[in-house]
């Protein structure tokens, strides 16, 4: 007996290696070459400085304005991401008119490349474009949209734009999920709607929010990439973002300060999320009860 549990360990273990290797090769060995980098002046003459290096970063200007616009960004973007997901979920939850019309509707920009999706932002927000357009309809100046103190609404637009579909399939699919009994019950217990939501909808709900929440928070720091394209490496202040920070701080080669920010920005990762877990494990513990 001992002999077979042997071999079954050994055997599980070899299974399991070609993906430790990896996991070390590619995750663990390039985040303690960050970390070493992080902690010495430069790769040639490698003298430790410890904190130095991020220090430097916290009081550099390009850092402090796109960490800024980075967080304003994402507790903007993130909770409308959220909020607006589940509230079309709800609307989808009952048997409205075209309700696999309206869903496609929302599901349509996963589709689109984003390069395509660009495009169609780039015609709507230039400054002869067709929002101004629309605006001048009501004596409303024109505004260069992607230069000025509105720039983020339109990235927050377009966020919202990408990804709600997403949010509001995953919301859907845990609302339909929930015991129709338990739903039955409060509905014979006189239980209105609103009270059936907050007590027992949301409370299952939790584990899905809790997905969504990390979900968009991951995508509202990857928004680089539709920046990049609108605007190019040196946008309006408003959205330069931490992205464009380490963008370009890579093509100067200051890998130094590259690596202190990436784990500056991994710690508030960690910590927002550690928030989440701990929130949700608060109100869904009862559930899983």
């Amino acid at each position: 007996m001992k002999k077979r549990t042997r071999m079954q360990k050994i055997s599980a273990a070899a299974f399991l290696s070609p993906s430790l290797i990896g996991v070390l090769l590619f995750f663990v060995a390039p985040f303690m070459v960050v970390i070493y980098y992080s902690l010495i002046d430069n790769p040639i003459t490698a003298n430790f400085v410890w904190f130095k290096n991020f220090a430097n970063v916290f009081s550099n200007g390009a850092f402090k304005l796109a960490g800024g616009n980075t967080l304003k960004f994402s507790f903007v973007a993130m909770p409308l991401s959220v909020v607006l997901g589940l509230l079309l979920a709800i609307l989808l939850d009952r048997n409205i008119p075209l309700r696999s019309q309206f869903r496609t509707c929302f599901l349509t920009p996963m589709m689109v490349p984003v390069a395509s999706v660009v495009l169609i932002v780039q015609v709507m927000f230039h400054y002869n474009g067709a929002v101004n357009q629309f605006l001048s309809n009501f004596g409303i100046g024109k505004t260069d949209w992607l230069k000025s103190q509105y720039a983020q609404v339109v990235i927050i637009f377009l966020f919202l734009w990408k990804n709600l579909g997403y949010n509001m399939i995953l919301f859907l699919a845990a609302l339909e999920s929930i015991p129709r009994d338990i739903l039955e019950v409060a509905t014979l217990e006189s239980a209105n709607p609103w009270q059936i939501f907050w007590g027992i909808k949301i409370r299952y709900l939790t584990s899905t929010i809790l997905f969504v929440t990390i979900f968009s928070l991951i995508n509202s720091f990857k928004v680089f990439r539709e920046i990049y394209l609108l605007t190019g490496e040196h946008p309006y202040d408003p959205i330069y973002m931490l992205q464009h920070f380490m963008n370009n701080t890579f093509q100067s080669f200051d890998y130094q300060k590259l690596s202190a920010a990436a784990i500056i920005m991994s710690l508030v990762m960690v910590i927002i999320i550690g928030a989440l877990f701990i929130t949700e494990n608060h109100f869904g513990k009862d559930v899983e009860e």
